[in-house]
C-alpha cells in the first residue's frame, strides 16, 4: 500500500474535488436564483438531449418533471462520484490484502509520535459533532417540510372535491327538478336536457373525484415515501457516526473498516437526498409562482391545463341567463299579484336588478315569501279542486295548474340552493380562495422548510465526506504503525560472566 503521506494525499484531492463541486452547485444556484424572476422554467432537460425545456408549469407533462428534477444533477453526479470512489477504494484494499498478505514491509519507518494518534481523533470528534448537528437540521426541517407539503395537498384535493361535490349537488339538483316537472306534464324538451345536462355533469364530476382520490394517494404515499427514507437513513447515519468515533478511540479496527463502509454507502445516499429535496424546493418554487400567476390571471397562465377556468368561465353566460330569468319571472308574478289582489303578499326577488343580476337572497323585503315557501302559502289562500273537501274561504283552483305551480316553484328552489356553489365554481373563486389561503400560509415556509433540508443535507454529505476521509487515513495510518510494530522482533540479551570479563553483552539467537 502507499505510504501514510501518499494516502493522506489522496484523501485531500478526493476532499477538493467534492469542496470544488459543492461550490460548482451554488455558484450555478445564485445564477439560477437571478434569472428565476424572468422565467422559472427554462431547464435543461435530459428527455429532449438536453435542449432547454420552455414549457412552462404543467405537471401533466413528462418532460416538465424531468427538467425539474434534473436540477438536482449536482447531488446526483457527486454521488454516483463518491460511490464509486468507495467502490474503487473497497477494490484497493481487496487486491492489497490477496497479494501483498504475509510481506514483511522492507522500508524502515520512524515510529510515530503521540500527536500522530491524537490529532485523528480530535478531528473526528469535530467532524461528529458538526455531522450530529447536520442531521438535527436535516431531520427537523424534513418534518416541517412534508407537513407542509401535506397541507397544501390537502387544501387542493379538498378543492378539487369539494368541486365535484358541488356538481353533484347540481345534477341532484336537476334530477328532481326533472322528476318534478314530468309528474306535472311539463315540456318534454325541458325535462330531456335536464336528464341529459346532469348526466354528462355527473360524468365530470366522477371524472374530477377519481382524479382527485389518484392524485392524492400518488401524492402522499410519494410524500411518505421520502419522508420516511430520509428520517431512516439519516437516523442510521446519526448511529454511524456516533458508532465510528468510539470505535476509533477504543481502537477496534476491524469494527471500525465496517462502519467506514457503511458511513461512505450513508454518504452517497446524503448526497442523492440533498438532489432531490433540491429538486422538490424547485418544483415548490414553480408550484407557488405559478399560483401566484393565477391570482393575476386564472383564465390565462400555465395552470389552465389541469384547471381550466377559461372554459368554466363559458358557463357564466348561462348561470346570468338563468339569475335574469328567474327575476323576469318573480317580477312578472309581483306585478300581477300587486295588479289581482294588491299589495297582500309579495315574493322575494333572490336576484338584484340588472345588469348585474347578483344572488342576494338576504335584500328582501320584510315579510316577502320565499320561492320555495309558495306551496305552504298556496295551501292557506287556495284549494285544489280534486282534493274533494269543502274550501272554506279559500279560493277553488284546478288541482293540475295548482299542482304545476307547486312543481315550478320547488324546482327554481331547488336551483337556487345550488347556485351559490355553482356560480363559485364557474368564476374560479372555489380554487382562487384556496389558491389565495396557499399563498398566504403556506408558500413561504414551505420553500423555506425545502430550502432548509437541501442546505442541511448539504452541510451534512461536505461533513460526512471529511469525517470518512479523516476516518481512513486514521485507519491506514493505525494499521501501517502495527504492520511496522508487527515486523520488529524482540531481542534478548544474556549478560554471563564470561561477558563481565570481556565488556560485551551476547545476543541470543532469534526464535
Amino acid at each position: 500500500m502507499a505510504s501514510f503521506g501518499g494516502g493522506k494525499s489522496t484523501a485531500k484531492i478526493l476532499f477538493i474535488i467534492t469542496i470544488n463541486m459543492a461550490f460548482l452547485f451554488l455558484s450555478s444556484t445564485s445564477q439560477s436564483d437571478s434569472s428565476s424572476y424572468l422565467d422559472d422554467t427554462v431547464r435543461v432537460d435530459p428527455l429532449d438531449g438536453f435542449k432547454k425545456y420552455r414549457g412552462g408549469y404543467d405537471i401533466t407533462d413528462k418532460n416538465y418533471w424531468s427538467s425539474t428534477a434534473f436540477t438536482g444533477i449536482y447531488g446526483y453526479s457527486i454521488a454516483v462520484v463518491w460511490l464509486l470512489c468507495g467502490v474503487a477504494y473497497g477494490g484497493f484494499l481487496v487486491v492489497r490484502s490477496c497479494c501483498f498478505k504475509g510481506r514483511t514491509l522492507k522500508k524502515k519507518r520512524a515510529l510515530c509520535h503521540k500527536n500522530c494518534y491524537v490529532l485523528p481523533i480530535l478531528l473526528s470528534i469535530v467532524f461528529t459533532l458538526l455531522a450530529i448537528l447536520g442531521i438535527g437540521l436535516v431531520l427537523g426541517g424534513n418534518a416541517k417540510f412534508h407537513s407542509r407539503a401535506k397541507t397544501v395537498i390537502d387544501i387542493i384535493i379538498d378543492t378539487a372535491d369539494d368541486a365535484s361535490d358541488t356538481i353533484y349537488n347540481t345534477t341532484g339538483a336537476m334530477r328532481e327538478m326533472s322528476v318534478t316537472l314530468e309528474s306535472v306534464n311539463a315540456d318534454p324538451e325541458t325535462t330531456r336536457f335536464l336528464t341529459s345536462t346532469s348526466q354528462r355533469l355527473d360524468v365530470q364530476a366522477d371524472d374530477i373525484a377519481r382524479q382527485a382520490s389518484k392524485n392524492r394517494r400518488l401524492i402522499e404515499n410519494g410524500l411518505k415515501i421520502v419522508y420516511i427514507i430520509t428520517t431512516v437513513t439519516i437516523s442510521l447515519t446519526l448511529v454511524a457516526v456516533i458508532s465510528l468515533l468510539a470505535s476509533g478511540i477504543l481502537k477496534f479496527q476491524k469494527i471500525v473498516q465496517m462502519i467506514i463502509a457503511i458511513c461512505w454507502i450513508l454518504t452517497v445516499l446524503s448526497w442523492l437526498f440533498f438532489g432531490i429535496y433540491f429538486f422538490l424546493e424547485n418544483f415548490s418554487e414553480d408550484t407557488c409562482t405559478s399560483l401566484e400567476s393565477f391570482q393575476k390571471d386564472p383564465y390565462n397562465n400555465s395552470l389552465s391545463s389541469i384547471l381550466p377556468c377559461d372554459e368554466l368561465l363559458s358557463a357564466k353566460s348561462v348561470l346570468d341567463d338563468v339569475s335574469a330569468g328567474i327575476y323576469d319571472l318573480v317580477n312578472e308574478v309581483n306585478n300581477n299579484i300587486s295588479t289581482s289582489f294588491g299589495n297582500i303578499v309579495q315574493i322575494c326577488n333572490p336576484f338584484s336588478p340588472p345588469p348585474l343580476h347578483e344572488y342576494q337572497p338576504w335584500s328582501c323585503p320584510s315579510g316577502s315569501i320565499q320561492i320555495g315557501d309558495i306551496p305552504r302559502v298556496l295551501r292557506m289562500l287556495v284549494c285544489p279542486e280534486s282534493e274533494g273537501q269543502t274550501c272554506n274561504g279559500g279560493i277553488l283552483v284546478p288541482a293540475a295548474e295548482y299542482n304545476t305551480i307547486e312543481a315550478y316553484t320547488s324546482s327554481i328552489q331547488k336551483l337556487l340552493d345550488v347556485y351559490p356553489g355553482m356560480e363559485a365554481l364557474v368564476e374560479c373563486q372555489t380554487v382562487e380562495d384556496a389558491f389565495a389561503e396557499i399563498l398566504g400560509k403556506e408558500c413561504g415556509p414551505l420553500k423555506r422548510h425545502a430550502k432548509m433540508v437541501w442546505a442541511s443535507l448539504l452541510f451534512l454529505s461536505l461533513t460526512m465526506v471529511a469525517l470518512v476521509l479523516v476516518s481512513v487515513v486514521g485507519a491506514h495510518h493505525r494499521r501501517t504503525q502495527h504492520s511496522f510494530s508487527a515486523s520488529v522482533k524482540p531481542v534478548s540479551v544474556f549478560i554471563t560472566p564470561d561477558v563481565l570479563e570481556s565488556g560485551a553483552p551476547k545476543t541470543a539467537d532469534r526464535i
